[in-house]
């Protein structure tokens, strides 16, 4: 049975992370503007799909959704007392190093029927100015294969954040915009799945050409 709802638990650590962290580092330190935020549904399973430039991008895409957005993390870090716990109550989910896309699909698909906004990068890792040239199916999978909506965001600025070579994050301008929900594929096709992949990166790359 497909759960409607985030776990209460999780729902507590995300609201105190939120506002004593990622929420006060995105509108102070990255002068952060969200655009749409209201088109985000706060209840319901439903596939985030958004571009990606830094490791910054999951909490705040998280912050400005304004609901846990649960992303696939190295397995190696459920190994870790106390940071198992902790990453797990905010929704990430365990993917094998090298163990393939299946893996990674199928764990997703339990974070769905737990009921949380799932997130999926587009292209499946970093770019390096945040556009999307090389849309990946595994957005259009995972929502084609649970039957719930997908909601594309896009992330500006992130990519800048860092220097090469520098560990010390820089005060940029960052943006967030949130497309209108889409609905999913009818059928697993992979004729249908490059279609809906495709689309995303059209609407994640329009919202990206408006800047700041």
């Amino acid at each position: 049975m497909v759960k409607n709802r985030e776990p209460l638990e999780s729902l507590v650590l995300y609201h105190l992370f939120k506002w004593s962290v990622v929420s006060p580092m995105l509108h102070v330190y990255f002068r952060g503007r969200i655009y749409n935020a209201e088109q985000m549904p706060q209840t319901g399973p439903i596939v985030v799909v958004s571009n990606h430039a830094s490791d910054f991008d999951p909490p705040m895409l998280s912050n400005c959704v304004k609901r846990p957005v649960a992303f696939m993390a190295k397995e190696e870090l459920f190994k870790v007392p106390v940071l198992k716990q902790a990453i797990s109550l905010y929704g990430a989910y365990p993917v094998k190093r090298g163990a393939g896309d299946r893996n990674a699909i199928r764990a997703a698909l339990n974070s769905l029927e737990q009921g949380w906004a799932t997130g999926v990068f587009l292209q499946g890792t970093r770019t390096p100015d945040g556009r999307i040239t090389d849309p990946k199916l595994g957005a259009s999978l995972i929502a084609a294969k649970a039957q719930v909506p997908l909601i594309p965001v896009c992330l500006w600025g992130t990519h800048a954040i860092f220097n090469k070579g520098s560990a010390i994050p820089r005060p940029v301008p960052v943006t967030v915009r949130i497309g209108e929900p889409m609905d999913p594929p009818k059928s697993s096709k992979r004729e249908e799945l490059e279609a809906i992949a495709l689309y995303c990166a059209e609407i994640i790359n329009a919202m990206h050409d408006l800047g700041r």
